[in-house]
């Protein structure tokens, strides 16, 4: 495999060192089965994890400390062969052939322009919690409902990406959903109920941290994709729907 197929975009602000080197370890996996660039962004004083991530051969790009979805976004220039993009955080990580069964999807479907899977909850120790895998419901619910894409464990198409301008770097957690709703018009989505990641949940996740913040921003980046007649009807579903996400982070902090 001598050109790039996927470019993996790893944000990290360096201080996560231990998770960060089981993440590079999994991403490292998967170069058994699929062709990829690592693009690690992080801050220029973050030394020990450059270091780490230049053991692994990753491209490592200066954060501009204006945001994730702006350092996603440089990651995203990193882009050279690669055809689809996929995102991981520095303490989650990709299960053994994740990436190749989405690559594959996406090969097989050029009407597709995103492919996602299963997701598993793990909390510190990597013990399970929990598994996200609602496949075409997901995306049935995606405007309306809560956001059951998860962004670890989700490949889109580069040149899809790039033509909606990438992600935001004025939203701080709904950055995904945004680009996910914007992606519509691009192609269909396609999913697999098999887990291809994991998403590491403990207390200084930002979006498990910040889950009020996190429901509101997602709620306006809903409303403003809603038909202008829809929009002040919006409460109606989006105080239960809070309440419910709500409800379930609260189980899964439980047992974490």
């Amino acid at each position: 495999m001598s050109s790039s197929n996927i470019l993996v975009v790893l944000p990290t602000l360096g201080d996560r060192i231990d998770s960060l080197r089981e993440t590079l370890e999994a991403i490292n996996h998967q170069r058994n089965d699929v062709a990829l660039t690592l693009a690690l962004v992080a801050p220029a004083g973050a030394t020990e994890a450059r270091a780490m991530a230049a053991e692994y051969g990753a491209v490592v790009i200066d954060d501009p400390k204006t945001g994730i979805s702006a350092a996603i976004n440089c990651g995203l220039a990193a882009r050279t062969t690669e055809r689809y993009y996929a995102w991981i955080g520095d303490d989650d990580l990709f299960r053994p052939g994740g990436l190749k069964r989405l690559q594959a999807m996406l090969d097989q479907d050029p009407a597709a322009v995103l492919a996602f899977g299963g997701c598993e909850y793990i909390d510190p120790t990597g013990k399970k919690l929990a598994l996200s895998n609602a496949g075409p419901l997901a995306t049935f619910l995606l405007a309306w409902g809560p956001d059951l894409i998860p962004h670890p464990g989700t490949m889109i198409r580069l040149d899809a990406l790039q033509a909606i301008g990438g992600f935001d770097v004025t939203l701080k957690y709904a950055m995904d959903l945004d680009a996910f709703l914007k992606l519509r018009s691009h192609g269909k989505f396609i999913s697999t109920r098999v887990p291809v990641s994991a998403f590491r949940w403990h207390p200084d996740s930002l979006t498990v941290a910040n889950r009020l913040s996190s429901s509101l921003e997602s709620e306006a980046v809903k409303r403003r994709h809603l038909p202008v007649p829809l929009r002040p009807l919006s409460p109606i579903w989006n105080y239960p729907i809070r309440w419910a996400s709500s409800f379930a982070a609260r189980r899964v902090s439980a047992q974490a």
